[in-house]
């Protein structure tokens, strides 16, 4: 792999002969997180992913370091899936950690103000990483609330492999920019040659959450290595000059932080999930091989139920499972030894052709 400076420059040549209404590159603002994952990936890259960095980019820069990955909306998620097999492989906390932390990344957006699209259609290997997404541009709507639901999320999930939660704090992203600027210059950094990171050192970081917020979110979390998580953590990462945190996620209702998290953030084309309330059952998918359906996924948890215990902040990721669940038990219907009544005559190829067709109705 090539380093980051070669691909620094490259971007920066690239962008002088193509100018583009875009919200200012901050690709390289978290550079540590950007170097750790890139050390991991290089163990095992099946994907043949050129560098993490292209992950962060639009999809038009971000295709020209993708490797065999054509779902741009997800090679972020696809990076940070596969730097956290190999970390976890190697027993490495903090490479787990950095892996979970770049999931979360902000990516750039078109432009001041917009989002950018959740991965849908790719199912992450990893829980810990299927239950995160990228931070959204803080001009953007409901930014403050999006955010700070990612960054509690991503402090439970850090907690969870045995690394500090609040280092979450990490993960957020800069000021807002003035929506409507013609030179898209908000407030971001992006120094490849910064090995700290610019948003660091020069004191840009406004992070959506508190480190007390983080506190109390993972309170009682149980780590990989079964301990439980204190409420005592400390960062020395400065939340002094915080952005508006009026809107308390951690306070809202299930139900309400994820139709928050939800409508702030399109999917692949380019409409707004509208999360239920009231129980409704989000799975659409009807089919019923062998008389098993695809379990329902309603508001809560952390934003998303499956089966009343699975939770995923991640609405695609929850009706990914709904779908795992229902192939699995389809295949073992095919597979008894009965296969007897409504499973009579079942395959698991069958199984196999009706989960496709359940990933589909998902995406849609």
């Amino acid at each position: 792999m090539l380093s980051h400076k070669f691909y620094a420059l490259f971007f920066a040549l690239s962008a002088c002969a193509l100018p583009v209404r875009r919200e200012v590159p901050q690709e390289h603002s978290h550079e540590p997180f950007l170097t750790s994952v890139g050390n991991s990936l290089d163990v095992n890259n099946p994907d043949q992913i050129t560098d993490p960095v292209f992950a962060l980019l639009g999809d038009a820069a971000a295709a020209q370091g993708a490797g065999n990955v054509t779902n741009l909306d997800c090679l972020q998620q696809i990076v940070a899936d596969q730097a956290f097999t190999n970390a976890k492989a190697a027993g490495d906390v903090q490479g787990q950690v950095d892996a979970l932390v770049f999931r979360t990344l902000e990516r750039n957006s078109a432009s001041v103000g917009a989002t950018t699209a959740q991965c849908t259609g790719v199912q992450a290997t990893n829980p810990e990483i299927a239950a995160l997404q990228q931070h959204q541009d803080p001009a953007s709507p409901n930014a403050t609330a999006v955010n700070k639901a990612i960054e509690l999320e991503l402090a439970k999930q850090i907690a969870s492999v045995g690394g500090n939660p609040q280092d979450a704090l990490k993960s957020g992203t800069f000021a807002p920019g003035q929506i409507g600027d013609p030179t898209a210059k908000g407030n971001t950094c992006d120094d490849a040659n910064d090995p700290n990171g610019c948003i660091f050192t020069q004191n840009l970081l406004v992070p959506a959450a508190t480190a007390d917020e983080i506190s109390a979110a993972v309170g009682g979390t149980t780590s990989a290595n079964g301990t439980t998580v204190s409420n005592s953590t400390s960062t020395n990462v400065d939340t002094s000059g915080s952005s508006d945190n009026s809107t308390n996620v951690s306070s809202l209702g299930a139900a309400t932080s994820a139709a928050v998290i939800a409508s702030a953030i399109p999917t692949a084309a380019g409409s707004a999930v509208t999360a239920a309330s009231g129980g409704k059952n989000l799975q659409t998918f009807t089919g019923a091989l062998g008389g098993v359906s695809a379990p329902a996924v309603t508001a809560g948890g952390k934003g998303f139920v499956v089966q009343g215990s699975d939770s995923f902040l991640n609405l695609a990721a929850a009706l990914g499972r709904s779908c795992d669940i229902q192939h699995n038990q389809c295949a073992d219907a095919a597979n008894s030894n009965t296969n007897s009544g409504s499973a009579s005559g079942l395959t698991v190829s069958q199984c196999d052709q009706q989960d496709t067709q359940c990933e589909a109705a998902g995406s849609s």
